[in-house]
């Protein structure tokens, strides 16, 4: 006895309509992508000093980059600027790349996205002007340290 035809019969088709034909739904329609743009709460320049350097890049276009990136943590962050002097070229370049790529990507994401994206923005605003801070606070700290140890040199201790 040959098998039922698909669709009929006790055999489970996955690809069979819900009326028992063989049409599968249609696929949702894609929602129209909310161009959402990560770094848009930064101002246009940043206070994070990057330390010297011998690479060819722009560092404030990286640094937006950076600050607007929502896939690092804030650690991850300060540890990337205070290690560009240690990269090379290819890895600048490469992580230029790969941040313009997140950028796009999250802009093609659909309208439905944007309120989770904006609280993710929001969050990480707020983690880079940790790091503006604490680079301040710490570049304070040590001019403090300077002036301290000019200080015993002139006093003669």
């Amino acid at each position: 006895m040959p098998p039922p035809p698909p669709g009929q019969g006790g055999a489970f088709d996955p690809m069979a309509a819900p009326d028992g034909g063989q049409t599968p739904p249609p696929p949702p329609k894609p929602s129209k992508p909310a161009n959402f743009q990560l770094g848009a709460l930064l101002p246009p320049q940043l206070k994070v000093k990057v330390p010297p350097h011998n690479l060819q890049f722009e560092e404030q276009y990286f640094l937006h980059l950076l600050a607007g990136s929502i896939s690092l943590t804030r650690d991850e962050k300060a540890r990337i600027v205070e290690s560009i002097p240690k990269l090379k070229q290819t890895q600048v370049d490469e992580l230029i790349r790969i941040f313009e790529e997140e950028r796009r990507k999250f802009a093609e994401l659909g309208e439905e996205h944007i309120p989770q994206l904006e609280k993710l923005a929001k969050q990480h605003f707020e983690d880079w002007v940790d790091i503006e801070v604490k680079q301040q606070q710490t570049s304070q700290a040590d001019d403090d340290k300077k002036k301290a140890e000019e200080l015993r040199k002139q006093l003669g201790l």
